[in-house]
């Protein structure tokens, strides 16, 4: 996020995106949002801050590599 000039406090960058929920988890995100009488774009920015380093514990698709061709190149350096 940006920063404003004066006081060092946070100015909200406005770009859109747009995010496509099942039904019910919507609903309670609106009930959420209705609760604490905020936005939807505060709940989920809330969320995403919350989440965000639950979410790094989770291993990437590249943390996962394939070992099969390292064995290949034992077999060749075995003959």
């Amino acid at each position: 996020m940006a920063t404003s000039g004066k006081g060092g406090g946070r100015r909200s960058d406005k770009r859109k995106q747009s995010l496509y929920f099942p039904e019910d988890m919507l609903q309670e995100i609106i009930a959420e949002a209705a609760r604490l009488d905020r936005s939807l774009s505060w709940i989920m920015q809330r969320a995403w801050q919350i989440a965000r380093k639950e979410l790094r514990k989770i291993p990437s698709v590249n943390d996962y590599i394939d070992t099969e061709p390292q064995a290949a190149d034992e077999d060749e350096a075995e003959d």
